[in-house]
């Protein structure tokens, strides 16, 4: 296991909000943890859209967490929350990002958690339990993997880069758009194409400079609302498809 724990001098430098995002995604990573390789049940949301029992329990513990500490604020949650995405102190929550990975028993998955203020992200946590990698965030102060800061890759062109994708679950349009875009990443000679299914964790490749890009259709606020910030705090940027 890669152990990229927050120092004591970072933990005191760390504001409320990005300290208690840290313990939320440690608590629920830990759940993860412990749900991965067993056996468990499977339900589907859509077709190839998996939910664990993982998820549902990795969210309630991280809600509970987020609101001892600030009761007032609201959560927008990938299965049993959705608070309004306007709100302005808002909570933004995927307690297991990559769940068919995890149900498939790939050690590749994440808890993703985001503090948006004013429908701005301003701090946020990416936690892979398996590797034990937590890369937290704050903007104006970079982006961190434990004391490493993070930043993207200096690739100016696409023949220059490695780029990531994922894709929706759609099996229709959306599908062929995606295989399209990869086709045409291709006549631009990019170094290869990388699909890993998390999308908060391929986000971080490309602040950690790994990835010259990522792109997929049709993101859920969740999917990104940590990741955007880590890519903005490495230096890149977050637009949407063209």
């Amino acid at each position: 296991m890669i152990d990229t724990p927050i120092t004591t001098k970072q933990q005191d430098d760390l504001d409320p909000l990005l300290k208690t995002a840290i313990q939320a995604a440690e608590m629920g990573g830990e759940v993860c943890r412990s749900y991965f390789n067993r056996e468990f049940a499977l339900d589907h949301k859509a077709a190839c859209n998996l939910v664990t029992a993982a998820d549902i329990e990795s969210e309630q513990v991280i809600i509970d967490a987020l609101l001892k500490a600030f009761p007032d604020h609201a959560i927008l949650a990938e299965e049993t929350r959705q608070d309004s995405l306007q709100s302005p102190d808002l909570w933004i929550v995927d307690p297991l990002d990559g769940t068919n990975n995890f149900a498939h028993g790939i050690p590749h998955f994440s808890v993703s958690i985001a503090y948006w203020r004013q429908g701005r992200p301003e701090c946020g946590v990416i936690y892979n339990p398996i590797t034990g990698e937590l890369y937290h965030a704050k903007r104006g102060q970079g982006a961190f993997l434990g004391e490493r800061q993070l930043h993207v890759s200096q690739a100016a062109q696409l023949n220059e880069a490695l780029v990531g994708c994922g894709f929706y679950y759609d099996r229709g349009k959306m599908m062929q758009a995606t295989l399209q875009a990869i086709e045409a990443c291709f006549f631009e000679n990019v170094h290869g194409i990388r699909r890993f299914g998390t999308a908060s964790l391929d986000l971080i490749q490309v602040a950690s400079g790994r990835y010259g890009g990522f792109f997929e259709y049709q993101l859920a606020p969740w999917d990104f609302a940590a990741g955007r910030l880590f890519v903005e705090e490495a230096g890149g940027r977050i637009t949407t498809c063209a």
